[in-house]
């Protein structure tokens, strides 16, 4: 039997390209191999968004319309939302009890995490709250509602599963083998850079491309991306490794991409002529997307029924193992 994926992404903005290439163009290729389930996971988008519930409320469609846009086919794989299975609550609410705050708050990822908050929000970032902290713990709950194999990840989410599988290990000591010990899929593309050069490409850092960006507002950003700074003329030579705009051209330039590194070496391209062929490269790059995207904006009762059928799909997998665990530590009363 193929093995099962559960992976999911926060509601809490539209897909830019460090998400496309970093993690959902893989979901697309791994749904043709295993049983996907595709969370959008709107409950974990709250933990640190809870005092703004419309902002995760209007992007859980919009994130379902860029994963369609992408090519998730509702045919191959469930996309569902996190919300509307409240065993995943309740399995987090079990497993709570499996984990010491002191474990958590050693877990790496989340020790980062907290610090970038101290970072930006200074005294305030020590102020994180318990939903915060038990992050990984719902994400356990997340993993074995569906009883999933295999989590595609990166290697800075390897903790998390770490995590999980003490939870998984715990649980089966105690109280029999009934769930099963996930693996992590590492992703094979390290994590996009953003155009200003910072290793992570982010919604709050504003440095990223969109997958629905109009041309305009693509141009723009372009045109202020970071270039080798030893470049003063048009006709220095320049260190492509340096540049961000040779950076984008690696991703979607499929043309003449050694042209583009050799003349920047020798001195004979300038950096405004490099910038709109990169435009015209992305633009061309995005036009499919952009194109299903459209329809499924013109249409979302379309995505809608889409949303709704694979969160019942969803909702039945995780009653099964709802059930599962309920019998294992004897709270199946009268069923």
């Amino acid at each position: 039997m193929e093995k099962t994926i559960l992976t999911g992404i926060r509601p809490t903005g539209r897909l830019h390209l460090g998400h496309f290439f970093g993690a959902t163009k893989n979901w697309v290729e791994l749904q043709d191999k295993y049983q996907s389930f595709f969370e959008i996971a709107d409950v974990q988008a709250l933990t640190d968004n809870f005092d703004n519930p419309t902002k995760v409320r209007e992007n859980v469609r919009e994130i379902a319309i860029d994963l369609l846009s992408i090519g998730i086919d509702p045919n191959k794989s469930i996309m569902f939302i996190q919300s509307m299975i409240p065993e995943i609550a309740e399995l987090t609410i079990f497993y709570s009890n499996l984990v010491t705050m002191a474990r958590l708050y050693r877990n790496p990822t989340i020790k980062t995490e907290i610090a970038q908050k101290k970072a930006i929000f200074g005294n305030h970032g020590e102020s994180v709250t318990y939903g915060f902290v038990g992050y990984p713990v719902s994400q356990a709950a997340d993993i074995t509602a569906f009883n999933g194999e295999l989590v595609p990840v990166g290697e800075d989410q390897l903790p998390l599963i770490e995590q999980c599988r003490e939870i998984v290990r715990k649980f089966n000591s105690i109280y029999g083998d009934t769930l099963k010990e996930p693996e992590p899929y590492l992703s094979k593309t390290t994590r996009i850079k953003g155009l200003d050069g910072n290793d992570k490409m982010g919604k709050s850092l504003g440095n990223a491309i969109y997958l629905r960006d109009s041309e305009e507002i693509i141009t723009k950003k372009i045109m202020n991306a970071v270039t080798d700074s030893n470049k003063i003329k048009k006709n220095d030579p320049a260190n492509p490794d340096k540049c961000m705009v040779y950076y984008y051209h690696q991703l979607v330039n499929h043309t003449n991409l050694d042209v583009v590194c050799s003349e920047c070496r020798k001195g004979s391209r300038g950096c405004v002529q490099c910038k709109k062929e990169l435009i015209a490269h992305m633009m061309n790059f995005l036009k499919p997307i952009q194109e299903k995207a459209h329809y499924y904006e013109n249409h979302p009762e379309v995505v809608d029924a889409i949303l709704l059928d694979g969160t019942k799909k969803a909702q039945k997998v995780a009653k099964e193992t709802m059930k599962k665990v309920k019998k294992a530590i004897k709270i199946d009363y009268y069923s």
